[in-house]
């Protein structure tokens, strides 16, 4: 039994709701990870399935929890409203387009920054930073294959999130990061014959590949991102004004 108690004065899933409530704002549940199961909920405080069920889809209905089908129920913390017509991740870019994202994670671990991605990033290279790559995929049809690096420091709870169901742009806003200014250079590019399998290509078609800097509204570097964009799937506009 936690140290939270449920008693029999007022209904047990308002209760277990403020439990469930008052660990998120105290960020024993984080943004972008799963709480408990309901088996695990019900065993530990001693209620009904139902009750913890109820407890839960309250919070649905509140937006602070997200049910996710094979999943679980996940933290989603509170978003500030920002604009992002011009900054943004894949996910609100294809949702913006009217198609459906998904991602595929290949990789996310932990490791030393190095010397080049220290650099990039402004941190020693003994500095931990997370290695993310995944496949972003369009209508179900690759995209794009992204290698991201973050420092540790940024989001210290990143190996608990679940990015296939929050976007790193949802994953920042939960922890109150506002990427305001991305330093980004485009090249033409082949693929090795493991990175253009990923996308579905030979390895003699050309892709686009961007690497791109981000900044918080503090100055800080968020991330170095390298994204290696499929050219037959997209076409990109530039616009130059006075």
């Amino acid at each position: 039994m936690s140290e939270e108690r449920i008693n029999y004065q007022s209904p047990l899933y308002l209760q277990l709701r403020e439990v469930i409530r008052g660990k998120i704002e105290s960020g024993e549940y984080p943004p972008g990870t799963a709480i408990p199961s309901e088996h695990t909920l019900a065993e530990t405080y001693g209620i009904h399935r139902l009750s913890v069920r109820s407890a839960i889809s309250a919070l649905i209905y509140e937006g602070l929890l997200k049910s996710v089908q094979g999943k679980g129920v996940f933290v989603t913390g509170e978003k500030d409203e920002r604009d992002l017509e011009t900054i943004g991740g894949f996910k609100q870019t294809m949702e913006q387009l009217g198609h459906k994202p998904s991602t595929r994670m290949i990789t996310k671990a932990l490791r030393p920054a190095g010397n080049y991605y220290g650099a990039m990033l402004q941190v020693s290279p003994d500095a931990p930073v997370f290695y993310i790559k995944r496949v972003c995929y369009s209508e179900h049809q690759p995209y794009s294959l992204e290698e991201i690096y973050i420092p540790q420091a940024i989001i210290p709870e990143m190996p608990h999130v679940d990015l296939e169901v929050f976007s790193l742009y949802e994953i920042y806003a939960f922890y109150g990061i506002e990427i305001t200014h991305v330093d980004e250079m485009l090249e033409l590019e082949e693929l090795d014959a493991g990175k253009a399998r990923l996308l579905d290509l030979d390895p003699s078609d050309a892709v686009m590949k961007f690497e791109g800097i981000s900044y918080d509204q503090q100055g800080r570097i968020v991330e170095f991102a390298r994204t290696y964009t499929r050219s037959d799937r997209c076409s990109f506009t530039v616009h130059y004004q006075k």
